[in-house]
C-alpha cells in the first residue's frame, strides 16, 4: 500500500467526536485534534464546545501527504483557554493508526476507538479519501518547532496533575503545582497568558483543598478572582473564569459556612447562565446538583433578610427555579417571607416553625401585601379569613395574640378604604382596644397600636361624624406623642397626624385653640426636618389645611395668604411623588377659585407642569400592563400611545386636525386658532403681573377666553369628521397605522413584561415575557453598551462573543415568541414588513437585530429576525398614521446631500471620508433628483436648514450628538452653529419624504423619560419627513461608506425602467445593504442602522 500512494494525498476529515472525558476530571474550554505524521509535522483542529453528552463536532480537514510516514497518530486534546492557547492542555486519548487502516472504509465515515478513559473508550468519526493534489482548502500540515518553556512547564503540570486526580497521591499535586509556579513565575501580569496561568495552579490547589491536600482556600479564591477580573466580558474565557471561581466559592462554604461565599456564588451563577448555551457541558455541570442546585438549597438556609441585598438575592435564587423545578416552592417561601418582613410588621419566628397559626399568619400577609401590589378584592378577602384563623389559634391568654388582633384590624382598615363598608372599620376598632390592652404601658408595641388606634378612629369620624372618635383619637395621638423621645426619627409623624385631627376638630367645634395648636405642631415638625426630607411634603399640606379651615371660619386674608404659601410648597417639594403633588395642585386651583385668590393661574400651570412631568415616567406603560392584565388590549394600545411620546402626539394633535379643518371648514379653523394665540398670551402676561388688582383682572379675562376656546372645540367637534378633535385617538384610529404590516408594541412596566401585536384588521395579540424582568432589561442597555464598546476596538475576524451571545437572548426571550405569532396566528409571510414600537426599558435593546446564531440538523442558519421580515421602528402609531396621510401630497423630488467633515475645533474629530460619501451618493442618485450639494464652508446651520427646508430627499453625513439631559438640545454639527433636534422641530416640512442620517446617535432617546421618543431621526420624522434612516451608536464614517453604497444601489435598482423615487422602499433596501456588506462590515456597524416610519 505505501508504495501505491507515492505521488498521492490523504485528505481526513473530523467529524465528531464521542465520550471525551478528561482524565483529570477538569472542565475544559473546549477539545480539539492533533494530527501528528512525524516529529515535526502536525495539523490542529478548532477548537469544540463540550457537549452536555460529553461529545464534540468539528467538520475540519486536513490534507496528508502519504510519502511523510508509514503511519500517524491522531491525540484528543482538552483544552483549557476558549482563545489564546497555554500549551497544549490535557490528552484525553492518543493512538496510532497506518494509512491502511485510514482508507479501508471507502468514501463511508468510520469511527475510531482509543483507551479507556474513566472506564468509557472516547471514539472520533472520521472519513478518509485518496485526492491527487494538495488543494490546501481547510488545512494542511506545518512544521513543529519545539515548545517554549513555558508551554513545556505547562504541559507536565497538566500531565502531573491528571497522574494526581486518578493515583490520589499527593507528590504529584506538588509536581504539578511546581510546574504551574514556574509558568506563573514567567507570566507577569502583562504577559497575555497571565491569566491561564493563574486558572491553572489555582484548579490544581482547589482540587488539593477538596481532598483536604491543602488547606489554603483563601489564596485559591484570591487567584481566580484575578484571573476573572482579567477576563471581563466579552472574552472567551469568561463564562468558565466565572464558573471556577462560583466552584471554590461554593467549597469554600461547605467546609466553613460562611454565608457570605454562598451569596457571591448566587450572584455569580446569575451571571454565568445565561452565557452558558443551552446543550454545553458548562451549562449541564453549572445547572446540576453540585452547581446551581447546590446553592439554590443552601440560600434556603440562610437566615430571612429584608433588606434590599437579601430579597435582590431571593428573586434571583427563583429566577434559578422555573416553573416544575423542584425547588420552586421553597424559593417562593422564601422570597414570601422576605417581602412579608419587608412591606409589613410581622413577629419574628424562627424559621422551620410548625405551628400553624404562623403559617396563616404567613400566607395572610403574603395575600395583603399582594393586594396591596395588585388591587385584587379576593386577595384582601382571603387574608382576612386567614388573620381570622389565626386568630382563633391564639384565644385569650395566647403570648402572640395582641399580634394576631393587630394584624386582622390593619387588613380590616384596608378594606374600608376599598370598600367603605362601617362594619369594617368599626371592628377594627374593636380589636385595636383590645390589643391596646394586652399592651400596657412599658409595651414595646403601644406605641404602633395607639397610632393604628387614633387612625381608625380618625377615619370612622370621617364616615360617621361622632365627635367622641375625634375627642378619643386625639387623646391616642397625645398618648403616643408623650412615649416618643424629641430626637425619635419618626417623632414628625405624630405630630402632623395629632395637627390633623386637632383641625378636624376646630372645624367641628370652632375652638381656635385647636387650630393654633395644629399649626404649632406643624411648625414644630418642619423645623425638625432637612429640606429635602419627603415629610416636609405632608407637614405644608396640613399647614394648608389649617390655615384655610381658619380662613373659613374667620375671613382673615393672611391665612388665605399662608395656605396658598402651603400649598405651592407641597405642590413643589421635590423629594415627594408625583401623585400626591398633582392632587395638591388640583386641591389648589380649587381653592383658589373658589376664593378668588390672584394665585390660580399658578395653580393651573403647576398642576399641568407636573402632570406632565408624572407623564413622561413610567406611569403610561405601567397604565398599558395594567389593561393587558385585564385582558382589554385595545385599551392597552390607546394608553401606551397616550403616554408614548407625549411631545410628539400633543404637536401631532395640534397641527394635523387644524390643517385638515382648514381645509373643512376655514371660518371655524381661524376662530379656533386665533382663540389658541390669545389664551396663551394673557397665561404668558398674566404670569408677570405683580399687582394683586391687575392680576385678578387677568385672571377673569383667562378664564372667558378659556370658556370661549372651549366652545370653540365644541362646535369643531360637532362636525362629524372631527369628533375626536385634540382628543386622545381610539384603538380603531390607531389601527391604520398597521396598514401595510403589524406594528408589534413592546410594554416594560413593573407588572409585567410583554408585547401587543396590532394586526391590519381584527384584534389585538398579546405576547407575555414571563422570565424577564424590568431589571434585566435595564441590565441589557448596560451590556449591550459595553458590548458595542469592546466589539469596537476588535478585529474585523475575532468573534463578537458577547453581543452575539446578548442578541441569541433578545432573539429566545423576546422576538422568538413574537415570531411564532406572526408565524402561526396571523400567517404572516415571509419578507413582509413589520414595524416595532418599543416603550420604555425596550428603546435601549436593539430588536431589530435578534439572532438564534444557530444551525439547524441539515447545516442550514436557522434565520434571524431580519431573515425573515422587514423590520422598522416607529416612536409613536400616531406618527405612522400621520405620515401615512401625508403621503398623499406628493411633488416632485428633489434630493441634497449635506456634509460636515470639519466641525471646527472642539466640536469633534474631522470625519475624512464625509466627501468621498456624499460624492458617492451623488453618483447614485438618479438625475430626475436634481441632486445638489452642501459641505464643507456652506455647511452651516442656516445652510442646513434651508437644504432641509427646500428638498424632499436629505442625506446627511456629519458628527450627531445625543444630549440624554436635554434632548431638545441634540443636534447635528455644522461648521458654525449646532443644528438642534428644536429647530428642526420648528420646520414644518410637509412636502418632505426620506431622510437618511448618516450620524451618530440620531435615534436614540432621553434616558431620564424613555417613553418620550425624543431624537434627531424622530424629529426630522415630525417636522414632515416620512422616512427616516438613523443610527443607534457611534458610526465609523470610513465602514458606513459600505452600508451607504448597498443602501442607494438596492433604493434606485428599478428607476432605469421607468420608476419612480419611492420613500416606502427605503426599509427594503436597507435590509437588502445589511446582507449585502456582511463580509465587508462588522456586525456592530451593520447592526447600528434603523428605519423609522412608512
Amino acid at each position: 500500500m505505501p508504495g501505491s500512494l507515492e505521488e498521492r494525498y490523504i485528505r481526513l476529515e473530523v467529524i465528531s467526536g464521542r465520550n471525551l472525558r478528561v482524565p483529570s476530571r477538569c472542565l475544559p474550554a473546549g477539545i480539539y485534534i492533533f494530527v501528528n505524521v512525524d516529529s515535526r509535522r502536525r495539523w490542529k483542529s478548532a477548537i469544540s464546545v463540550l457537549s452536555s453528552e460529553k461529545s464534540a463536532a468539528w467538520g475540519d480537514s486536513v490534507t496528508l501527504s502519504s510519502r511523510a510516514s508509514p503511519a500517524l497518530s491522531v491525540e484528543i486534546r482538552a483544552s483549557y483557554e476558549a482563545d489564546r492557547m497555554l500549551g497544549n492542555g490535557e490528552v484525553i486519548g492518543k493512538l496510532q493508526i497506518s494509512w491502511d487502516e485510514l482508507l479501508g472504509h471507502g468514501d463511508e465515515s468510520f469511527d475510531i476507538s482509543f483507551p479507556p478513559v474513566c472506564d468509557v473508550h472516547p471514539s472520533l468519526t472520521l472519513k478518509a479519501a485518496v485526492v491527487y493534489a494538495c488543494d490546501n482548502q481547510d488545512g494542511a500540515l506545518s512544521d513543529f518547532l519545539l515548545d517554549c518553556d513555558i508551554a513545556r512547564d505547562t504541559d507536565a503540570g497538566h500531565a502531573q496533575f491528571a497522574e494526581y486526580m486518578t493515583s490520589k497521591n499527593v507528590s504529584h499535586l506538588n509536581a504539578a503545582v511546581e510546574h504551574f509556579q514556574l509558568v506563573l513565575d514567567q507570566c507577569p501580569v502583562i504577559h497575555p497568558d497571565h491569566a491561564a496561568a493563574l486558572t491553572n495552579i489555582a484548579y490544581a490547589r482547589l482540587q488539593g483543598y477538596i481532598r483536604n491536600d491543602l488547606q489554603d482556600i483563601d489564596t485559591t479564591t484570591s487567584l481566580f478572582c484575578e484571573a476573572l477580573a482579567l477576563r471581563p466580558q466579552p472574552h472567551p474565557d469568561h463564562p468558565l473564569s466565572l464558573y471556577n471561581l462560583t466552584k471554590t466559592l461554593t467549597w469554600r462554604h461547605i467546609k466553613k459556612c460562611t454565608a457570605s461565599d454562598i451569596r457571591e456564588a448566587a450572584q455569580l451563577y446569575h451571571e454565568l447562565l445565561p452565557l452558558c448555551l443551552e446543550g454545553t457541558y458548562l451549562r449541564s455541570v453549572a445547572a446540576g446538583g453540585n452547581g446551581i442546585d447546590y446553592v439554590i438549597g443552601e440560600c434556603d438556609n440562610l437566615p430571612i433578610d429584608a433588606s434590599d441585598e437579601g430579597i435582590c438575592l431571593r428573586r434571583v435564587v427563583l429566577k434559578f427555579c422555573p416553573l416544575g423545578h423542584q425547588l420552586r416552592p421553597t424559593a417562593l417561601d422564601s422570597l414570601s417571607w422576605a417581602l412579608g418582613l419587608r412591606f409589613a410588621c410581622c413577629v419574628s419566628v424562627p424559621r422551620g416553625t410548625c405551628w400553624p397559626d404562623y403559617y396563616l399568619n404567613n400566607l395572610a400577609l403574603s395575600l395583603k401585601v399582594h393586594f396591596d401590589h395588585q388591587g385584587k378584592p379576593n386577595d384582601l378577602d382571603e387574608a382576612i379569613s386567614l388573620y381570622e384563623e389565626a386568630l382563633r389559634l391564639r384565644p385569650v391568654g395566647h403570648e402572640f395574640r395582641d399580634t394576631s388582633l393587630d394584624n386582622l384590624g390593619s387588613a380590616l382598615v384596608t378594606r374600608f378604604y376599598a370598600l367603605g363598608n362601617v362594619d369594617d372599620i368599626t371592628r377594627a376598632v374593636s380589636l385595636y382596644r383590645e390589643a391596646l390592652t394586652l399592651r400596657p404601658p412599658g409595651h414595646p408595641c403601644r406605641d404602633a397600636t395607639l397610632n393604628n388606634l387614633a387612625l381608625a378612629l380618625k377615619t370612622r369620624y370621617d364616615k360617621l361624624d361622632v365627635s367622641e372618635d375625634l375627642n378619643e383619637a386625639v387623646g391616642r395621638y397625645r398618648e403616643s406623642l408623650q412615649l416618643k423621645r424629641l430626637d425619635d426619627p419618626e417623632r414628625h409623624r405624630t405630630l402632623f397626624n395629632l395637627s390633623a385631627v386637632l383641625c378636624s376638630r376646630f372645624t367641628q367645634a370652632w375652638e381656635n385653640g385647636d387650630v393654633e395648636e395644629a399649626i404649632q405642631l406643624c411648625q414644630e415638625a418642619l423645623a425638625s426636618l432637612p429640606s429635602l426630607h419627603p415629610g416636609r411634603y405632608r407637614g405644608h399640606v396640613r399647614l394648608q389645611e389649617a390655615y384655610l379651615s381658619r380662613y373659613r371660619i374667620q375671613h382673615n386674608p393672611v391665612d388665605l395668604s399662608l395656605a396658598v404659601e402651603n400649598f405651592r410648597l407641597a405642590s413643589r417639594h421635590p423629594t415627594y411623588g408625583f401623585p400626591e403633588r398633582i392632587i395638591e395642585a388640583y386641591n389648589w386651583t380649587v381653592a383658589a377659585e373658589w376664593h378668588g385668590h390672584g394665585s390660580a393661574l399658578e395653580a393651573y400651570s403647576t398642576f399641568f407642569e407636573l402632570l406632565d412631568a408624572h407623564l413622561a415616567t413610567s406611569l403610561p406603560v405601567d397604565a398599558a400592563s395594567c389593561a393587558i392584565r385585564c385582558d382589554n388590549l385595545r385599551h392597552a394600545v390607546e394608553l401606551a400611545e397616550k403616554g408614548r411620546g407625549q411631545q410628539w402626539s400633543l404637536a401631532s394633535r395640534l397641527r394635523t386636525p387644524v390643517e385638515d379643518l382648514e381645509s373643512a371648514n376655514p371660518k371655524l379653523a381661524y376662530n379656533y386658532l386665533e382663540l389658541s394665540k390669545r389664551v396663551s398670551d394673557a397665561a404668558q402676561s398674566s404670569a408677570a403681573i405683580a399687582d394683586r388688582a391687575a392680576a385678578d383682572r387677568a385672571a377673569t379675562e383667562y378664564r372667558r377666553l378659556m370658556r370661549q376656546w372651549e366652545a370653540a372645540v365644541t362646535e369643531i367637534r360637532n362636525l362629524r369628521a372631527f369628533s375626536r378633535f385634540l382628543l386622545p385617538p381610539l384603538y380603531e384610529d390607531l389601527q391604520a397605522a398597521a396598514r401595510h404590516g403589524p406594528v408589534i408594541i413592546l410594554i416594560a412596566s413593573e407588572y409585567s413584561r410583554s408585547a401587543i401585536i396590532v394586526p391590519t384588521s381584527g384584534e389585538p395579540h398579546h405576547v407575555p415575557f414571563p422570565s424577564i424582568t424590568l431589571t434585566d432589561l435595564k441590565n441589557f442597555k448596560d451590556r449591550f453598551a459595553r458590548a458595542i464598546r469592546n466589539a469596537s476596538v476588535m478585529g474585523p475576524k475575532q468573534p463578537q462573543n458577547d453581543l452575539m451571545v446578548l442578541l441569541w437572548t433578545v432573539w429566545d426571550e423576546i422576538m422568538l415568541p413574537i415570531v411564532n405569532v406572526l408565524q402561526q396566528r396571523l400567517k404572516l409571510k415571509s419578507h413582509s414588513r413589520i414595524w416595532l414600537c418599543p416603550t420604555a426599558a425596550f428603546t435601549s435593546i436593539p430588536l431589530h437585530a435578534a439572532h438564534p446564531f444557530r444551525t439547524n440538523a441539515d447545516r442550514s442558519k436557522e434565520p434571524c429576525l431580519e431573515d425573515l421580515y422587514i423590520c422598522s421602528y416607529t416612536p409613536t402609531l400616531s406618527a405612522l398614521v400621520r405620515s401615512r396621510q401625508m403621503m398623499k401630497k406628493r411633488v416632485a423630488p428633489s434630493f441634497v446631500t449635506i456634509g460636515q467633515g470639519q466641525p471646527g475645533t472642539g466640536k469633534g474629530k474631522a470625519l475624512s471620508a464625509v466627501d468621498s460619501e456624499l460624492e458617492l451618493v451623488h453618483k447614485l442618485v438618479p438625475a430626475m433628483a436634481n441632486c445638489t450639494t452642501i459641505s464643507g464652508d456652506a455647511a452651516t446651520r442656516a445652510g442646513a436648514l434651508q437644504g432641509l427646508e427646500e428638498n424632499t430627499w436629505v442625506h446627511l453625513a456629519c458628527h450627531g450628538k445625543q444630549d440624554p439631559k436635554q434632548p431638545y438640545n441634540s443636534h447635528f454639527v455644522m461648521r458654525d452653529e449646532h443644528l438642534t433636534l428644536l429647530d428642526i422641530m420648528e420646520r414644518d416640512v410637509p412636502h418632505a419624504e426620506f431622510a437618511f442620517l448618516s450620524a451618530c446617535h440620531t435615534a436614540v432617546g432621553d434616558e431620564k423619560t424613555p417613553d418620550e421618543v425624543i431624537h434627531l431621526a424622530a424629529g426630522l420624522q415630525f417636522s414632515g419627513f416620512k422616512s427616516v434612516v438613523g443610527t443607534l451608536w457611534e458610526v465609523d464614517d470610513a465602514v458606513a461608506q459600505h452600508v451607504v453604497k448597498a443602501f442607494y444601489e438596492n433604493m434606485f435598482m428599478d428607476l432605469k425602467d421607468g420608476g419612480v423615487m419611492d420613500c416606502t422602499k427605503a426599509a427594503w433596501a436597507l435590509n437588502r445593504a445589511t446582507h449585502a456588506v456582511k463580509t465587508e462590515v462588522p456586525l456592530e456597524q451593520r447592526m447600528v442602522f434603523i428605519h423609522i416610519g412608512v
